[in-house]
């Protein structure tokens, strides 16, 4: 039996520069979609590269690209640290 040391958080917990990947989309419906579209698919690494001046929205990297997303979306998508 072996055991873990990465934790799974939500994406809006990362903290600045750090990396994951995304295990789970809680999102329904439309933004469910919309997420999936940008490549917020299970398996994909992301980096939280910063956050706006009040901490809404985040900035994060994403297949080579830059996506900016709400905090309340960041947290229905569920990531393990790497």
């Amino acid at each position: 039996m072996t055991q873990t040391t990465e934790a799974t958080l939500y994406l809006c917990d990362l903290k600045q520069n750090q990396k994951g990947i995304i295990q789970h989309c809680a999102a329904q419906g439309m933004l469910k979609q919309k997420l999936l579209s940008m490549g917020f698919i299970p398996g994909a690494e992301i980096t939280m590269l910063r956050n706006a001046p009040l901490r809404d929205p985040i900035e994060i990297g994403i297949h080579n690209c830059l996506v900016t997303i709400r905090r309340s979306e960041a947290a229905l998508l569920k990531v393990e640290a790497a």
